[in-house]
């Protein structure tokens, strides 16, 4: 797996609007890191930058070392909302990306069994969207996202459009990944899953980053007043 280097990143989409403001983060291989944060703070911009479609005004990214500011790194991203093809089934979907890349499509296929084996969903590979539920088509998105092989896995907000009930299978994917090592910056509102399984805590305001503690340390005894505040709000 990879480190990711954050060197001083800024993005200004107007000379008035300044999305983010000279972060800076060093997130080391096998880590788990969550990016907390109100709505609007900057936490989506930073990660859409890692994952290679917004570019940075100013600063750069690296991974391992190796500058991906303006490439992108490999990267698996899980957005929201699933974006899987309706005309696909389970399996195709999650074969698309390795057809993407070239790979023959014995491979694909076998590659696309494994990580549907892996998310739980082996027995639904002939299933279309509209034949799963919401945590269902999330681990087909996860899948997906796997069969690219990633560097590192990129969550954005993934069971914000969940109904509660669901909320706990795709977690549980998550936390299986993270116990195998892989690479994640995980963007969420999920503050309990934050505390229980993330290494590290980033809370994003106002484009900076805030605070940058182990969830332990965040969670009970944040550093700054803006922490303290987000922590009342959102916990009480």
């Amino acid at each position: 797996m990879k480190s990711i280097q954050i060197e001083s990143v800024s993005k200004s989409y107007t000379e008035d609007t300044l999305a983010l403001d000279e972060v800076s983060l060093d997130l080391s291989e096998n880590s788990f890191t969550c990016l907390l944060g109100p709505s609007g703070c900057g936490k989506s911009t930073l990660l859409n930058m890692i994952a290679g479609f917004i570019e940075p005004t100013t600063g750069h990214i690296l991974v391992d070392g190796r500058e991906v500011t303006h490439a992108g790194a490999d990267r698996g991203v899980v957005f929201q909302e699933y974006a899987l093809f309706p005309w696909r089934t389970a399996i195709e979907n999650v074969e698309f990306g390795p057809m993407v890349q070239g790979v023959t499509r014995a491979e694909r296929r076998a590659t696309a069994r494994q990580y549907l084996a892996l998310v739980g969903l082996a027995e639904h590979e002939s299933k279309y969207p509209r034949e799963l539920s919401g945590g269902m088509k999330q681990r087909v998105a996860i899948a997906r996202a796997l069969a690219m092989r990633p560097e590192v896995m990129l969550f954005d907000e993934p069971t914000s459009a969940l109904d509660p009930e669901m909320i706990s299978e795709v977690l549980d994917v998550m936390v299986a990944l993270s116990k195998q090592g892989m690479t994640m910056i995980v963007v969420t509102h999920e503050m309990g899953f934050a505390r229980a399984v993330a290494d590290r805590v980033v809370f994003v305001d106002e484009g900076r980053v805030v605070e940058d503690a182990a969830p332990a340390e965040f969670f009970t005894r944040p550093r700054t007043e803006r922490g303290r505040a987000f922590l009342d709000k959102i916990l009480h």
